[in-house]
């Protein structure tokens, strides 16, 4: 029976080591969408805690200062949900295969090696060095890999941030797509659209890849409490697709490509997180924007002077057509990420679930995103 128990302790630990080697690679060398049940457990339980907090918030700037601790702790309760299973496995090893008969010294060596100390001595016999040497590699390990994951999350999140800051002197804060359309066209650069959409493909590009690989981006707050990425690329795909359905210029194919990088993007990023969505949606098909809400903003750019097409009912067919492929993922991801008040994102996505996340964080893909092109 002795021997049973150690057998039993010793695969329990080799278990819990393996489940956090395996989440330590997933989450910071694997260069793809993935996770695993402990990286989610732990991102939900603190993302709960942070939500009971967030509402019992009356004011969205308290909301705001709150949730962007979210993913600070999330990622540093990560690592430390790690260390503590990494010692206590080593601790069952120790005592189960080593035969080191007290558990407290069992826990002191484990301790003892994970952190490198050296305060405990090890048990003498090449097996009890080997286990040592392993639980040591594996302290430092973990802490390299995080010392080495922090540089990669900032620079994708001021890559992103430089876009979201740039965008503010163009469509203002909250940004919105008529008045980026409207400077536009007060300062005649209405020719150099087909470049802003170029920048913003490849935008969209970066933010598709690295918010997948490195989802805790996903939740990073920008730093003016009124600018998200997320209402950023609400408002550049709005205006995209009000320029290829309602105003009167050259249409522009860039323009399309943008708006189909966008749609790409999002959905794999709410496919990551099981934000419902279909993925192939027909021209016709309802989104959250009303007609007379399309109606108001064809009279105020007509107003301010933009050309803009005679058909207004045709605009507004073309227009849903065009939004109605990132209207759903959208909403859900401001939902998700609780982004500030904007109109046509933000200002609509309370219908979503917020409880969304508490399922899903860190979640792989289960269906393919759809590659049909943007209608």
């Amino acid at each position: 029976m002795h021997e049973l128990a150690a057998v039993g302790l010793t695969v329990v630990g080799v278990a819990l080591i393996g489940i956090v080697l395996d989440s330590a690679l997933r989450t910071f060398v694997l260069p793809r969408a993935a996770s695993t049940a402990l990286t989610r457990f732990v991102f939900v339980a603190i993302r709960r805690v942070f939500d009971l907090f967030a509402s019992e918030s009356r004011t969205y700037e308290t909301r705001d200062r709150i949730m962007a601790l979210y993913p600070l702790f999330g990622l540093f309760g990560l690592v430390f949900t790690w260390m503590i299973l990494m010692i206590v496995g080593f601790t069952l090893v120790y005592h189960g295969a080593i035969d080191v008969h007290s558990w407290r010294r069992a826990f002191e060596l484990s301790g003892s090696s994970f952190f490198t100390l050296g305060f405990a001595l090890t048990p003498g016999g090449v097996p009890s060095y080997i286990v040592t040497f392993i639980e040591a590699a594996s302290g430092l390990g973990i802490l390299a890999l995080l010392i080495a994951y922090l540089p990669t999350i900032y620079g994708a999140f001021s890559r992103r941030e430089l876009a979201v800051t740039q965008l503010a002197t163009r469509a203002g804060t909250p940004p919105s797509a008529v008045e980026l359309l409207q400077r536009y066209h007060a300062i005649g650069w209405n020719d150099q659209l087909p470049e802003l959409w170029a920048a913003w493909e490849g935008w969209f590009a970066d933010v598709g890849e690295t918010h997948t690989s490195l989802a805790v981006l996903v939740f990073f707050r920008s730093p003016n409490p009124d600018r998200s990425w997320v209402t950023a690329a609400g408002a550049l795909l709005d205006a995209a697709s009000l320029a290829q359905s309602t105003l009167a210029i050259p249409w522009s194919p860039q323009a399309g490509l943008c708006i189909r990088a966008g749609t790409l993007a999002l959905r794999e990023i709410a496919d990551f997180f099981r934000i419902p969505f279909d993925p192939d949606p027909e021209p016709d098909d309802p989104i959250s924007i009303a007609q007379s809400e399309f109606n108001d903003a064809y009279e105020q750019l007509g107003g301010y002077g933009v050309p803009v097409r005679p058909d207004r009912e045709r605009a507004w067919h073309d227009f849903s057509g065009w939004r109605v492929n990132y209207d759903s993922v959208l909403l859900g991801l401001a939902s998700v990420t609780m982004a500030p008040y904007a109109l046509w994102s933000s200002d609509r996505s309370l219908r979503f679930k917020t409880s969304i996340v508490r399922r899903t964080i860190g979640n792989r893909p289960q269906r393919p995103v759809a590659r049909r092109p943007p209608r």
